[in-house]
């Protein structure tokens, strides 16, 4: 028939997209042809369950399996009771909804008591490795803070001691600076100077270059030092 034709094309367009890594166009890709999830054919839905399962992605069938799992019509079909275990196992326990499972496996009038006792069964299992794993992860982030706490305060520490050991070199060196006559260290300033700058003292162009000198000589003197420790300068 055409729907049994139309349904294996749509099989054939799923897999490929699949092997093109193109698995996000699936979804929209097929309601194209079919519009409403709830007209999806048993073989289309479970491939599209199997496939966002998967990748990891199965929020993306959530809305999906469950508009088509609360249509009057499918719940006639001779898959509806697995598509109901493969959306329950591959949508709703890998998302944590497992009140929405249990709520979904009692009001099914399809399954037998039998069935549903190994539905919550599982529901249930799965909730208990969902909380061990949550426990776990707790205890890991703790873990995690602690050590990190340790490592931030051992580094601050070390910071601090640094820190007090650079205090204590400026101070050194500044009381060792004031030490200093003012006339070496501006001799000495305007030798490297010329060395530096390769400037004859004895040309008349060089005056305003020393002139200029001096006075930036004499401005960080004067930011460097304060009045109280300055020591007197002498022309």
């Amino acid at each position: 028939s055409s729907a049994e034709v139309k349904c294996s094309l749509c099989v054939v367009g799923i897999q490929a997209l699949a092997e093109m890594n193109r698995w996000r166009e699936v979804l929209s890709w097929v309601l194209q042809y079919y519009h409403v999830p709830e007209h999806l054919p048993p073989k289309v839905l479970e491939l599209c369950i199997l496939l966002y399962s998967k990748v990891r992605e199965p929020q993306v069938m959530l809305e999906i399996g469950s508009s088509w799992l609360r249509d009057q019509t499918n719940k006639s079909l001779p898959e509806y009771c697995s598509l109901l275990e493969l959306y329950v196992v591959h949508v709703l326990l890998p998302l944590g909804r497992f009140e929405g499972a249990e709520e979904l496996v009692r009001g099914s009038e399809v399954l037998h008591s039998e069935q549903q006792l190994a539905f919550l069964g599982t529901i249930g299992k799965s909730q208990c490795q969902w909380s061990q794993q949550e426990e776990m992860h707790s205890v890991t982030d703790e873990q995690q803070d602690a050590a990190t706490e340790t490592v931030l305060g051992a580094l601050s520490q070390k910071l601090l001691t640094m820190l007090k050991l650079l205090r204590r070199a400026l101070r050194s060196m500044s009381s060792h600076f004031y030490l200093l006559p003012y006339k070496k260290m501006l001799l000495a300033t305007f030798l490297l100077y010329l060395v530096v700058v390769r400037l004859d003292p004895a040309s008349p162009t060089s005056l305003p270059f020393i002139y200029k000198l001096v006075q930036l000589f004499r401005q960080a003197w004067g930011a460097v030092l304060s009045p109280i420790h300055r020591p007197p300068i002498r022309d």
